[in-house]
């Protein structure tokens, strides 16, 4: 059986002795809610040859309502933050957030802070802004978030004091792996300083690369978004001689938009993802074997993700972004001008198309599904936080949403496996092979 090295037990602020606005605020005739107990798990590993060892099994929390809350809806204050990149469905969290917490919860006072964690900060002088249903209306049919974003670190400190300042006693953060860190950073000084507040993450990226969180909100929107791109992409190459078409997709260190993207729409005959690496040169590298395609089927689509190849890069000229991170080599513009100098050097003419739908993909509005989706995780995260819970993200884990402790998460990363199913079928759909330097 697989052992795991996290907790899945959630941190309180105390005993829940408030009953639920949802059992109390009934009217006649109105079927009474379904409660969700904290004896209740969804089980993290669900294979049938552990089920021998049940009594080993570990399990998650489940999100939704319960009985009895932690906070005084009448006398609660609540803030809101988005952080890090921006992606598809944002604003729809912010409004589920908040129509949750004013039509169910009946909290009246509900603060979004502008610009990221950057809002928390007095030299800035970001406004903060009260939230409403009349100020949330509609917001799910734009793109980027209404209260802005920024990158980079802050500090804790002095977040803490804002909050103080505010009398805030859930703080909601919707971000990515460097907003998760964050998070938990903020969570641990409010434990610190013996302060009553509750922080509860929705994790964000479009990459879907979040450790424990199956399905992360805009990396369907993503998916639709790219696979048109593919289409294009593919129309391009087939109407010139020797047409080549190159997309470079989001993915700093997961492939799993490139993979999706490329199953959603089969035009592609070669994906490039960080969790393989691959070779340019060489009988088995792949410029051969590019040049093989377009000499056997007169064009090809190749979809790379933004954190491939980087093991073609120099390593010694790492620069790293406002937030910690590294800031990646761009290999789509690499591959382009290394295509060029390939065929040029063959005497083979070629018409190369490169397409980069990044910045488009992550300031649209959300799909259906992810629209949906963002609806939950915003009703999940009130529900969460009115309990008393701290420290935790919303995750779907098992077709179930559920509670994970942020210690079990944040600074860890979700991988695409070079020998599971998505890739295999990836390479079954494509017939590439793997370029290895020879």
């Amino acid at each position: 059986m697989k052992e795991y090295d996290f907790s899945t037990d959630i941190p309180t602020l105390g005993e829940a002795k408030i009953l639920s606005p949802l059992k109390t605020n009934l009217n006649a005739g109105e079927p009474e809610k379904r409660f969700v107990s904290d004896d209740q798990k969804v089980v993290v590993d669900v294979q049938l040859d552990h089920l021998q060892h049940k009594e080993k099994m570990i399990g998650f929390d489940p999100a939704g309502p319960r009985e009895m809350i932690y906070f005084d809806p009448s006398k609660l204050k609540c803030a809101i933050v988005t952080c890090g990149g921006l992606c598809p469905g944002l604003n729809d969290i912010i409004r589920s957030i908040v129509l949750e917490l004013h039509h169910i919860y009946r909290v009246q006072t509900v603060y979004g802070i502008k610009y990221g964690l950057q809002g928390f900060i007095p030299e800035y002088g970001h406004e903060v802004i009260d939230l409403d249903t009349e100020s949330v209306s509609g917001i799910q049919n734009k793109g980027g978030s209404m209260l802005g974003s920024s990158r980079g670190t802050q500090d804790v400190g002095m977040i803490i004091d804002c909050l103080e300042r505010l009398n805030i006693g859930i703080l909601f953060m919707v971000g990515g792996d460097g907003t998760l860190m964050a998070s938990k950073r903020i969570a641990e000084e409010i434990d610190r300083r013996e302060l009553k507040i509750s922080v509860i993450a929705i994790p964000k990226t479009i990459d879907n690369d979040i450790y424990l969180v199956s399905r992360s909100f805009g990396f369907d929107t993503a998916v639709d978004v790219a696979t048109l791109a593919i289409r294009g992409a593919h129309n391009e190459a087939v109407a010139y001689p020797n047409g080549i078409a190159l997309i470079k997709l989001m993915g700093r260190h997961s492939g799993f938009l490139a993979a999706t993207a490329a199953l959603a729409q089969q035009d592609a005959n070669f994906v490039i993802i960080p969790e393989v690496d691959f070779y340019l040169y060489g009988k088995t590298g792949f410029l051969q074997a590019l040049e093989n395609r377009i000499q056997r089927r007169k064009h090809a689509v190749i979809i790379v993700a933004e954190g491939a190849g980087q093991n073609l890069f120099d390593e010694q000229d790492t620069k790293y972004d406002p937030s910690g991170n590294i800031v990646l080599k761009d290999i789509g513009l690499f591959l382009k001008d290394k295509i060029s100098q390939w065929f040029k050097a063959k005497d083979i003419p070629i018409s190369l198309k490169y397409i980069d739908p990044s910045y488009m993909i992550r300031s649209l509005p959300a799909n259906s599904n992810d629209s949906v989706f963002c609806g939950f995780l915003g009703r999940e995260a009130v529900h969460a936080g009115m309990a008393g819970k701290t420290k935790l993200l919303i995750s779907t884990w098992n077709n179930q949403y559920v509670h994970v402790p942020m210690d079990a998460s944040a600074g860890k990363r979700k991988n695409l496996d070079p020998h599971g199913r998505l890739w295999q079928s990836v390479l079954e759909a494509t017939g590439q092979d793997s370029y290895i330097n020879d």
